[in-house]
C-alpha cells in the first residue's frame, strides 16, 4: 500500500516539474535571449493611415490640404519583445502629423508621430525600426471662395384651418471655400424642412447644407468648406381662434365677485397669430383688474360701465377689428347704512400722560348685502386711534381713526377722525374739562377704509 502511494506522488511531482520547466522555457523564449538580454522581434505593418491635425487652422488661414501629392498612409517596421510584438494589432497604431505650423501653399513635408492607443506598447516598449517615409509629404493649396444663396425646400403640410407664413432662414447666403474646380460648379445651397403632416404649430430646425449645380444635381461636399455647416429654418404656422374676453376682480369686505352680475361686450373676439403662442390660449384678459370697492360704495341696482382697450398677445392680429370692450357690472344684493358706535379706544398711550376722547360716538357708513347690513349694530364696530405719533404732545387734537367690523362681510365707506385731549400726568382723566370745540362731522372720500 505504501509503495502505491509513493508511486502516485512521484507521478504528481514529475508532472509539476514538467509544467514549471515548460513555463520557464516559454518565458525565456518570449522575453530573453540566450545571453540574458531581452529577445526582440520585428514586424511589418502596411498602409497605416496618417491622421492630419489642425486642418481647421489651415482653413482659417485661407489654405487647405489637397489629396493629390499628399501622403495618406505609411508602412512601418516595428520592434519589440516577442510577447508584445505578437500582441500588437494595427488598430493600436496611430500616426499623426500636425499642420499647425503650415502657413503657405505648396508641396512640403511635415514631421509625423507614431503612438499607440494601448498603454502596454508605450514608453518605448515598441520602437520604430524602419518606415516607408521619413516625413509626411503634404500638398497645400490656397482656398478659392465664393458666396452662394441658400434656399429652403418644404416637405409636408399644415393642418386644416391653419396657415403657414414664409420660411425664415438664419442665413440666406453662405461663403464656400475650396479648390476652384470644386467651388465653380456650385450654383446654390439648399436645406430641406420637413414639417410633417398636419402641422399645428411653428416648426424650427437646424438643417445641414447641401450644394447643387445649375442643373439641380447634388454635389459631393467632401472638399467644400462652408462658413456655416447648418442653417436654422423656421416656418411660422398661424391659426385663427375665437378668444373669450375676461376680467379679473379685486375683492374687498362687503364687495365680492360672487355677489355681482356682469357682462362683457363683445364676449369674444377673433384673433390670428402664431399657433405656438396661441396653442393653449382660450381667454384674453382685459387689464387692469376691476376693483370692486369702486362699485361697492354706490350700492346701486343699476349697471356700471367701464371701457377697456383690447390688448393682443405679441405678434397677433385682431381679425374682429374691435379694439375696445365694455364691462357692465352691478351687485345682485347691495345696500348701505349708517351705524353709530361708541366703541372708541386707542393704542400706544403716551407714557406719563392721560388721554380723553372728546368724540363720544362715531357715525360709520357701511355697505354689504341686505342680510349682513341689517344684522349690524354699533357693538359690532370698533374705532381705534393710534397715538404713536403723539408721544410728546399735549392738548386737543383731531386724529385719524381706523374703523373695523367684526361681524358679517361689511365694507366701510369714508375716512374717519376723532378728537382727543392729551394731558400731563398719569391716572384717571380730570372730570372738569374745557368745553370741546364743535365736533366735526365724520366724513371722507367714498373709498373703503
Amino acid at each position: 500500500m505504501d509503495n502505491e502511494k509513493t508511486g502516485r506522488r512521484r507521478v504528481v511531482y514529475l508532472l509539476l516539474s514538467v509544467l514549471v520547466a515548460a513555463g520557464i522555457w516559454l518565458y525565456a523564449d518570449l522575453t530573453s535571449g540566450t545571453n540574458g538580454t531581452p529577445q526582440t522581434k520585428t514586424r511589418e505593418f502596411l498602409e497605416i493611415p496618417i491622421e492630419y491635425l489642425y486642418e481647421s487652422t489651415l482653413t482659417d488661414r485661407g489654405l487647405m490640404l489637397v489629396d493629390e501629392d499628399t501622403d495618406r498612409t505609411i508602412d512601418l517596421e516595428l520592434k519589440g519583445t516577442r510577447w508584445l510584438i505578437s500582441n500588437l494589432d494595427r488598430s493600436h497604431i496611430r500616426v499623426t502629423a500636425s499642420l499647425y505650423d503650415v502657413t503657405s501653399a505648396g508641396v512640403q513635408r511635415v514631421n509625423y508621430v507614431v503612438s499607440f492607443t494601448d498603454s502596454r506598447f508605450g514608453n518605448n516598449a515598441i520602437q520604430r525600426e524602419d518606415a516607408s517615409i521619413s516625413m509626411a509629404r503634404v500638398n497645400i493649396s490656397e482656398l478659392y471662395s465664393r458666396t452662394v444663396n441658400v434656399s429652403c425646400e418644404l416637405v409636408g403640410n399644415v393642418a386644416e384651418s391653419y396657415s403657414a407664413g414664409q420660411v425664415e432662414l438664419s442665413h440666406t447666403e453662405v461663403e464656400v471655400r475650396g479648390l476652384q474646380e470644386d467651388i465653380d460648379p456650385i450654383s446654390y445651397a439648399k436645406v430641406t424642412l420637413d414639417i410633417g403632416n398636419s402641422a399645428v404649430e411653428t416648426v424650427s430646425q437646424n438643417l445641414e447644407l447641401q450644394f447643387y449645380d445649375q442643373n439641380g444635381q447634388l454635389l459631393d461636399k467632401a472638399d467644400i468648406h462652408s462658413s456655416v455647416e447648418s442653417v436654422k429654418a423656421t416656418l411660422p404656422v398661424f391659426v385663427t381662434k375665437e378668444l373669450r374676453l375676461a376680467v379679473d376682480f379685486i375683492d374687498a369686505p362687503g364687495c365680492r365677485a360672487r355677489n355681482t352680475e356682469f357682462v362683457i361686450e363683445p364676449p369674444t373676439i377673433a384673433v390670428s397669430g402664431d399657433a405656438t403662442k396661441l396653442k393653449d390660449v382660450e381667454t384674453l384678459k382685459l387689464k387692469p383688474a376691476y376693483d370692486l370697492r369702486e362699485l361697492g360704495t354706490t350700492a346701486s341696482e343699476n349697471y356700471t360701465t367701464t371701457n377697456y382697450p383690447i390688448i393682443l398677445p405679441d405678434g397677433c392680429t385682431n381679425v374682429s377689428g374691435v379694439t375696445r370692450a365694455a364691462l357692465r357690472i352691478r351687485f345682485k344684493d347691495m345696500t348701505n347704512a349708517t351705524v353709530t358706535t361708541e366703541n372708541i379706544s386707542w393704542l400706544n398711550l403716551p407714557e406719563g400722560k392721560q388721554v380723553e376722547a372728546l368724540t363720544d360716538s362715531l357715525a360709520v357708513k357701511v355697505f354689504g348685502t341686505e342680510a349682513d347690513v341689517s344684522a349690524l349694530t354699533g357693538e359690532d364696530i370698533a374705532v381705534t386711534v393710534d397715538l404713536d405719533d403723539y408721544s410728546a404732545a399735549s392738548g386737543t387734537y383731531t386724529v385719524p381713526a381706523e374703523v373695523t367690523v367684526n361681524k358679517g362681510d361689511i365694507g366701510i365707506s369714508g375716512l374717519y377722525q376723532v378728537q382727543i385731549t392729551i394731558r400731563e400726568g398719569a391716572g384717571e382723566p380730570s372730570e372738569e374739562l374745557p368745553d370741546p370745540p364743535p365736533e366735526e362731522e365724520a366724513s371722507g372720500e367714498e373709498t373703503s377704509g
